[in-house]
């Protein structure tokens, strides 16, 4: 795909990068590609990524950034934009590079005296850009892996393929540690599921199926599964652990991101609806059913090779609704069959040796 650019940037004298990084942990999983591309191009660059919380956990455990520059919550409002802004002018940045699509990123970069500033046109902010890239049509319908990847590709930078591997970062000595901590009398085969969704509950398929379907593989792989998620996801976690059989143990708010990438790396299966902790599974090639309904599976799919996708077509999918407005008959047209199913189709098609960042 060809998209739109003025200039493209040099690959001399861009010694100091700055990429500002998005918002969100599954769109960061989606950037990462983007970012080894940066990378790969720039390889004897000092590469800083300016993320905000927790999202920076990402970059830090799947980059090859050389620093992540935190963005407090204190500076999310005008002033304290400035303030980060003003902040970043002693690291001299020779380039910043915008993932992120709002305005505020290309202010940013403005305000501390960047002279290279590149991303998409995206947000009104193309005259701030000394390298802006047209946003055309054709890429709002890519996957949103491709959407990033192809900006700074148009940009000059390496083509370094779509496929995240977060397996190849991911200590296996220091997973089986984080897993004795979470888990010490805990099973050896480990599904993981995520019933939450950050962005609303129009993207969650019902608790009591997550359930159903969590006891149906428990029980058929003999396996301990563990609930994942954040702090907000604690309350419907809980409601999926109270309507389940199996005595399934509820970490969402618990364990922290790092350790919660670390505990998905050893599960033999993981169950999800479209959310951030989709994407990690996804990323880190463990076997994946990813239950989609308001949101659009084109551009938002797990990455990898070992994932599928439930989702029943409906005449109003997807919407893309924070809330359902009408009977929500996208998620209540799956049936735990449907997702148990799928979850045995792809173990029989991922069945084989497991890597070893898999092994408990």
């Amino acid at each position: 795909m060809m998209l739109e650019v003025k200039n493209k940037l040099s690959r001399e004298g861009l010694n100091k990068i700055l990429i500002r990084g998005v918002n969100w942990i599954g769109d960061a999983v989606m950037t990462l590609p983007a970012v080894a591309s940066v990378r790969a191009a720039y390889p004897g660059a000092h590469l800083s990524i300016l993320a905000k919380p927790p999202v920076a956990d990402i970059y830090k455990m799947f980059s090859a950034a050389d620093e992540i520059l935190p963005y407090p919550r204190k500076f999310d409002n005008a002033p304290g934009v400035l303030r980060l802004a003003y902040s970043l002018r002693s690291k001299k940045f020779d380039a910043a590079i915008l993932l992120q699509n709002a305005i505020e990123g290309a202010i940013i970069a403005l305000a501390a005296g960047i002279g290279v500033r590149a991303g998409y046109n995206s947000d009104g902010r193309g005259f701030l850009l000394t390298h802006p890239v047209r946003r055309s049509a054709d890429i709002l319908r890519v996957h949103q892996i491709d959407y990033y990847l192809e900006m700074v590709k148009a940009l000059g930078c390496a083509d370094v393929g779509r496929e995240p591997h977060l397996e190849t970062f991911i200590s296996p000595a220091r997973a089986a540690s984080i897993v004795r901590q979470h888990l010490p009398n805990g099973r050896e085969t480990l599904i993981g599921i995520a019933p939450g969704a950050t962005y609303g509950p129009a993207k969650r398929w019902l608790p009591e199926r997550f359930a159903q379907a969590g006891d149906h593989l428990a029980k058929e792989l003999n396996a301990e599964v563990l609930l994942f998620g954040g702090g907000d996801d604690r309350e419907t976690a809980e409601q999926v652990r109270g309507q389940a059989q199996t005595d399934m143990i509820n970490l969402a708010g618990r364990a922290s991101l790092v350790d919660s990438v670390h505990l998905i790396s050893q599960c033999r299966l993981f169950l999800s609806n479209d959310s951030g902790l989709m994407h990690v599974a996804g990323g880190l090639n463990i076997p994946t059913v990813a239950i989609f309904g308001s949101t659009n599976p084109v551009t938002t799919s797990p990455a990898g090779e070992r994932t599928m996708l439930v989702r029943k077509e409906t005449s109003c999918s997807p919407c893309l609704k924070k809330t359902c407005p009408t009977d929500f008959r996208c998620m209540t047209a799956v049936t735990v069959e449907d997702v148990v199913g799928a979850a045995l189709t792809l173990l029989n098609k991922t069945a084989g040796p497991r890597p070893d960042n898999q092994k408990s």
